[in-house]
């Protein structure tokens, strides 16, 4: 009987001698005992930290630009609201103007000088008045007015397409780095000859790793550009409605005199 348990036991201290030499094996594997980010990022190929510093340099500048735009946006319809208020006080056109041409700060106080500059240049050039003259006035005040709102519309979508390039591809820049790093995974495979788990965690670790970083980029620029974009129409939109506003009311002084 005792000749027939030593088989057994003989089977217990093997099975425990690889379990043993297992975790001193996952123990050595580098990455395993420290698993931090700077540690994934220090230990990864040279391609993938590629796309690690890649990534974090686009995100950095993304949230630059969103701040940016918040506290821009923000201001531009604030400073509207400041000059929408005086210009609806009643103050005369040309005391108005003389007063904001030095100091064009927002862009409806820039079309309106626009406006204006165009009009006192074409009448001091043109002292006749009638309907042709109306109607040339009426031209060159709207394209004056016209040109102003596309330079601040081009003012105002600087570094979108960063943000629209970074939303679209930045999940694919991750995923990129973590193809990479699977394949490097599978190759320490084959040249260790195994298929334990813990020889590979660390490589796919650090390649998931890069996925997870492009979303953490995508996702941000992505969220502002539609918000900021939206932002952006609806001023352009109260910037095309005062031009045609200001056309109106350039027609009816005209008639006036």
């Amino acid at each position: 009987m005792e000749d027939s348990q030593l088989p057994g036991v003989a089977s217990d201290v093997v099975s425990n001698a690889d379990a043993i030499n297992t975790i001193s094996n996952v123990a050595s594997v580098p990455g395993v005992q420290d698993s931090s980010m700077f540690s994934m990022f220090w230990n990864a190929g040279f391609i993938i930290k590629v796309v690690v510093l890649t990534l974090l340099i686009a995100s950095i500048c993304s949230w630059a630009i969103i701040i940016g735009k918040h506290f821009r946006l923000k201001k531009l319809r604030r400073d509207a609201d400041y000059f929408e208020e005086d210009f609806w006080s009643g103050t005369p056109l040309d005391s108005l103007y003389e007063k904001l041409r030095n100091d064009v700060f927002d862009p409806m106080t820039n079309v309106f000088c626009a406006a204006m500059a165009e009009w006192q240049s074409f009448s001091s050039q043109n002292s006749q008045r009638g309907i042709e003259f109306a109607k040339m006035l009426e031209r060159r005040i709207d394209r004056a007015m016209q040109i102003a709102i596309r330079k601040e519309v081009d003012e105002l979508e600087r570094h979108m397409g960063f943000l629209s390039s970074l939303g679209t591809n930045g999940v694919i820049l991750g995923l990129f780095g973590t193809v990479l790093g699977i394949l490097n995974g599978f190759k320490a495979l084959a040249i260790q000859q195994s298929s334990s788990i813990a020889a590979v965690a660390p490589v796919i670790s650090e390649a998931l790793f890069t996925t997870a970083l492009g979303i953490v980029a995508a996702i941000p620029a992505a969220v502002g550009y539609n918000k900021f974009m939206n932002d952006i129409n609806r001023y352009v939109n109260r910037l095309e409605t005062f031009a045609d506003e200001f056309s109106s009311i350039i027609s009816r002084q005209f008639n006036e005199r």
